[in-house]
């Protein structure tokens, strides 16, 4: 079994004892919306994690935010990161966050067009650094390198 079956492994098994949150398509990015995306499109996860990354295209999560930031909407990634609830974001604004290049990359990753990956990215992204940041604060030196952050997720999601 592969590092990322065992991520899923441990979302699906922490959600089926209760812990899941509000779903990815109500704006909560919780828990359950993680796994319903994940038991749709695996790749997805591994193209949100990649995009995340210290390797990624956006520079990791420090380029993600100031990409935000730049955009004007630093208060919704902020609220990712925090312990509150999650904003919602819609695949417009998260094209005009990313921008074609790294929209491309995630784009040919899942095998859709770049406006199918940014809405499908819009509903599981929002839970997804929530998870990777259960200290509500994004760590100073960013998340790390993208194969890390598989089992970063998995230890956080298997308890």
């Amino acid at each position: 079994m592969g590092l990322l079956d065992s991520v899923l492994g441990a979302v699906i098994q922490n959600a089926s004892q209760g812990h899941g949150g509000a779903s990815a398509a109500q704006g909560g990015g919780g828990l359950a919306g993680v796994v319903a995306l994940a038991a749709q499109n695996p790749q997805l996860i591994q193209a949100v994690l990649s995009l995340v990354g210290n390797d990624g295209p956006v520079g990791g999560l420090p380029g993600l935010v100031a990409r935000f930031q730049q955009a004007g909407l630093g208060d919704i990634i902020a609220s990712w990161l925090g312990s509150g609830a999650n904003q919602a974001i819609s695949g417009d604004q998260l094209s005009r966050v990313l921008g074609s290049g790294p929209l491309s990359q995630v784009a040919s990753q899942l095998g859709v067009g770049q406006t199918d990956a940014a809405n499908q990215l819009a509903q599981v992204l929002p839970g997804l650094l929530d998870q990777l940041t259960p200290q509500g604060h994004a760590p100073q030196g960013g998340l790390g390198q993208s194969r890390d952050l598989f089992g970063m997720l998995g230890g956080l999601l298997s308890k």
